[in-house]
């Protein structure tokens, strides 16, 4: 089972803090998100977390600005619904890139797939306060009917819940069929977050 760290800031954890965090506490794929940084402060905090994900060996994907995946050697992009195409990714940042593209609907799981896709973000799960214009909400219901229309229609790739997720929501997601999840503010706000990551661990595993 995967689980993906989006990063994000809080009163506590700058973006750096917050990523150090997870990779000391075991989670080896790293979302660096920061919509509304300048390229400047992007390239110059991405710069860090390239370092940080050589040194504990883990995937390091960007939001959204595929045009700076080769500037920090990132190994690929998330593509948010009003971001640049896949396919037009695809096109610049080659076959070998991963790129990973958001969805609300099994409409919007097909559709990336047949771009080249290599992971869907199914979302959100619940209300979530990381994230701007938000897309219906799914709820278990929501994920158990879209996966199995996924299966149904042969649609092999890997598809990540992500939205406003904690450890107690984990074990009835797993049931659904999906390949992992994706979490911020569960980490991030928890007393205490090397705790928190630890109980994910264990659900998980």
């Amino acid at each position: 089972m995967m689980v993906q760290f989006i990063s994000h800031h809080t009163e506590r954890y700058t973006y750096l803090d917050g990523i150090r965090l997870v990779l000391e506490g075991g989670i080896r794929w790293v979302q660096l998100r920061m919509k509304d940084a300048t390229d400047t402060d992007f390239l110059r905090v991405g710069a860090e977390v390239r370092k940080l994900c050589t040194a504990y060996h883990a995937t390091f994907i960007i939001d959204d600005r595929v045009e700076l995946v080769g500037e920090l050697g990132a190994d690929g992009v998330h593509l948010g619904k009003n971001d640049m195409p896949i396919r037009e990714a695809r096109r610049i940042l080659g076959p070998e890139a991963i790129i990973g593209g958001t969805a609300n609907t099994f409409e919007d799981i097909r559709e990336h797939f047949h771009a080249s896709a290599n992971y869907i973000g199914l979302g959100p799960f619940r209300f979530t306060t990381t994230k701007e214009k938000l897309s219906p909400v799914l709820g278990i219901d929501g994920y158990r009917r879209i996966m199995q229309q996924v299966r149904e229609a042969g649609i092999d790739i890997p598809v990540v819940a992500i939205g406003g997720i904690t450890s107690a929501d984990v074990s009835a997601l797993m049931q659904t069929g999906i390949a992992g999840i994706a979490l911020s503010g569960a980490i991030l706000r928890a007393d205490n977050p090397a705790e928190e990551i630890n109980r994910l661990r264990a659900i998980i595993q």
